[in-house]
């Protein structure tokens, strides 16, 4: 079962806005008519109760939504680049890789239809038509696309239960959970022998209830050892925690402190979930002599165990019932419609930002950074446009308020030019 996974995602690119003046017979002087790029697509994660893990997308690990077409003459705007959409399970996070080695959670879909948009595409850029004005009546300028967004994310699965049952190895989840479900695990006398967690819907009366079979934790488990941090995971998002113990274990009151003190310190709200103590295993002979022993050392401890035997049924439905009753009321989930998946990048200017840089002027303000990235800069008639616009914007002036003036350079974005108004 693949539950942590990281890959590289990123929007569609814009597409190029189109040069082109209007041809046609009895019009000796069509003005401009060159159309704008078409956007690209977003890069969304859905969620889809059918998808179990995250293996699918861990074959190709880089992924990018399809670009925007350019514009063409006669005013006709590029095709929309189509958005890529990734299906992932229910209960994944996204995270996104920021810098130095930090991360920030972007979302956690864990309803059926639930979406976030990972990386917005570039918006498409102008035509030359879009330039034209009463002065300037045949501009020869267009800009190129925005680029797409791109990101490292990190998908982590965290299994939507509503009891986990933990223990040691062989303690008997998985006998368990075939016991009380449909869920067929592997089952073997041996330790270990889960290697990932299983679900199964148990049924008590009108109610249903997911359970999941978290595999055997071991002392250090919440450090890492064995495979300790990737299945107390699992247990993050449970409502109720079953601990099961080994009743032919020596000491099975011991077996559950172990399995307390491991949940306690990894921490995550999983301690101050609800709880329920099971003994397994009272059906074998060496168990059946110490079954009043094994009640009163629980009983001295404050704890009320369940006396069970996975293997016979004997004790299951009591302790069944009870883990139904266990269980908060199930809120009324609405459908989560996806994030509509626009690109503002042509917003106003009020969160301008300038400061100085190695002897530069650096400009932060979206709007001003993407017509810059954006316009064909390396032309007079491009960097004429550019200025004539951030003096409309206001660009100009804030710049001048923080003290630079002709010739002094400006940065934005990748883009660096010398002030020219």
């Amino acid at each position: 079962m693949i539950d942590s996974l990281t890959i590289r995602v990123r929007g569609g690119g814009g597409g190029a806005g189109s040069v082109s003046f209007r041809r046609e017979k009895f019009v000796p002087r069509g003005g401009p008519d060159g159309g704008d790029g078409g956007d690209g697509g977003n890069v969304i994660l859905i969620a889809d109760r059918s998808i179990r893990t995250l293996k699918e997308l861990g074959r190709k690990r880089v992924f990018q939504a399809e670009s925007g077409k350019r514009g063409e003459g006669g005013k006709k705007h590029g095709r929309r680049g189509a958005d890529l959409v990734m299906k992932v399970p229910l209960g994944t996070e996204i995270w996104r890789e920021a810098a130095g080695g930090t991360r920030e959670l972007i979302a956690e879909l864990i309803e059926d239809g639930g979406s976030a948009v990972a990386a917005r595409g570039g918006i498409g850029g102008w035509g030359n038509a879009r330039f034209a004005t009463s002065v300037q009546r045949a501009p020869r300028i267009a800009q190129r696309g925005q680029q797409g967004e791109g990101a490292n994310l990190i998908l982590e699965l965290k299994l939507l239960a509503d009891v986990g049952i933990v223990g040691l190895p062989n303690a008997g989840k998985s006998t368990l959970l075939r016991a009380i479900s449909a869920a067929r695990p592997k089952v073997a006398d041996y330790p270990f022998t889960t290697l990932e967690p299983v679900l199964g819907v148990v049924e008590s009366g009108w109610q249903t209830f997911v359970v999941a079979d978290i595999p055997g934790l071991i002392e250090g488990a919440h450090r890492g050892a064995g495979l300790g941090l990737d299945f107390l995971r699992h247990a993050e998002r449970t409502k109720v925690v079953l601990y099961l113990v080994d009743g032919s274990s020596q000491d099975p009151l011991a077996d559950f402190r172990t399995v307390e003190a491991e949940v306690g310190e990894y921490g995550h709200g999983v301690a101050e979930r609800r709880r329920l103590v099971a003994v397994n295993k009272i059906d074998r002979l060496e168990v059946v002599q110490r079954r009043g022993e094994i009640r009163d050392r629980f009983s001295k401890a404050g704890l009320d165990a369940f006396l069970v035997s996975a293997a016979s049924g004997e004790g299951l439905d009591e302790l069944v019932r009870c883990l139904a009753e266990a269980l908060p009321p199930q809120e009324e989930k609405r459908p989560v419609r996806a994030e509509a998946a626009s690109v503002l990048v042509q917003a106003s200017a009020s969160d301008l930002r300038i400061w100085r840089e190695d002897g530069a002027f650096r400009v932060a303000e979206g709007r001003a950074v993407a017509f810059a990235e954006m316009m064909p800069v390396e032309t007079d008639e491009g960097r004429a446009e550019l200025w004539r616009r951030f003096k409309r914007w206001g660009v100009s002036g804030a710049l001048r308020r923080a003290g630079a003036k002709r010739g002094d350079h400006v940065r934005l974005g990748h883009v660096e030019l010398e002030i020219e108004a």
